[in-house]
């Protein structure tokens, strides 16, 4: 981040919750929360002073982010609540000699609960005679042997809070004027970085066949990157264009299931093109060219994509 500031590259991204200053933030909160139109976002920002240089963070929750956060949180206290049930249960069926030694064991067995389980434990003295069998009424014991008694319970407040932590997190960037930038165009843009993150996990994937070349130089590496890269963009901008194109004309095509889709993903067009081929036929007068196995749907994609094509291969047209 300090070499993107000092190259003046503006950058957004996704701040890590493990930060001290994320946990911080977080947990701080504010009394402005910021709210989209239709109520299911939620944002407020901050300017902070980093070691990398001064940056702007969006804390952002959202009402399905929410419930996610507080049903994966519930399945937490249910599996907890049950285990630590467990341990005082069998923390219980012990006896100590005195109740420095039950206080201890207490300490070391219970120090690693969660923070939103209260565990209540008190010490219950037992007391040993001298002798077998039952005690006489007027007989006094010899020593007391002490027992840990711990009920559990669920602070649902602390619940409340770890849900609702979970819910939240952090887009950073070093543009600090929102009137550059406003928060809403913050959280849309790294929002919309999940398109071009699924197009490299479309590189990195085995049908792509990238693995198997083989470059020793690091300019060759760079340069194949390269055309990686720029194999992407045309590839994301195919099926930004083809999506539009579809929207604007009211059409559907059929996707894996058969069910009509428009939004279709660009591998599952390349798949639609898979078995077509080119005839040449030569003969002494002429030459000739046939596609064959082309179909309807074929011919549709490429007309919607017509235009694309044109504006790549012929941009002063």
């Amino acid at each position: 981040m300090r070499q993107l500031n000092q190259a003046g590259v503006k950058w957004v991204s996704h701040v890590s919750e493990t930060l001290t200053e994320a946990k911080t933030l977080v947990q701080e909160g504010s009394q402005t929360w910021q709210h989209s139109e239709d109520g299911t976002g939620h944002w407020f920002s901050r300017h902070l002073e980093l070691p990398q240089g001064r940056e702007r963070w969006v804390v952002i929750y959202t009402l399905a982010s929410l419930q996610r956060a507080q049903q994966t949180v519930q399945r937490q206290v249910d599996k907890a609540q049950a285990k630590w049930e467990q341990a005082c249960w069998h923390l219980g069926n012990r006896r100590f000699a005195c109740q420095a030694d039950a206080r201890v064991a207490a300490e070391r067995e219970l120090k690693e609960k969660p923070a939103w389980l209260d565990i209540h434990s008190e010490l219950v003295a037992h007391p040993q005679y001298a002798g077998k069998g039952r005690p006489r009424k007027d007989a006094r014991p010899v020593s007391h042997r002490w027992q840990i008694v711990a009920t559990v319970s669920v602070n649902q407040e602390r619940v409340e809070q770890e849900a609702f932590r979970k819910a939240c997190w952090i887009v950073g960037t070093n543009v600090l004027e929102p009137t550059v930038l406003s928060d809403q165009h913050l959280i849309a843009t790294y929002k919309g970085q999940g398109s071009p993150e699924r197009g490299f996990r479309f590189l990195k994937d085995p049908l792509f066949l990238a693995s198997s070349v083989f470059v020793k130089k690091p300019e060759r590496i760079m340069a194949l990157s390269f055309i990686m890269v720029l194999c992407l963009l045309i590839y994301r901008l195919a099926e930004v264009r083809l999506r539009a194109r579809l929207v604007e004309t009211q059409q559907t095509i059929p996707d894996q299931v058969h069910k009509p889709t428009a939004r279709p993903t660009m591998r599952w067009v390349f798949q639609c093109f898979e078995g077509i081929e080119l005839l040449h036929v030569q003969t002494d007068a002429a030459s000739l060219t046939i596609v064959l196995r082309l179909q309807p749907l074929h011919r549709l994609i490429l007309a919607l994509l017509g235009p694309l094509y044109e504006q790549i291969y012929n941009p002063s047209g």
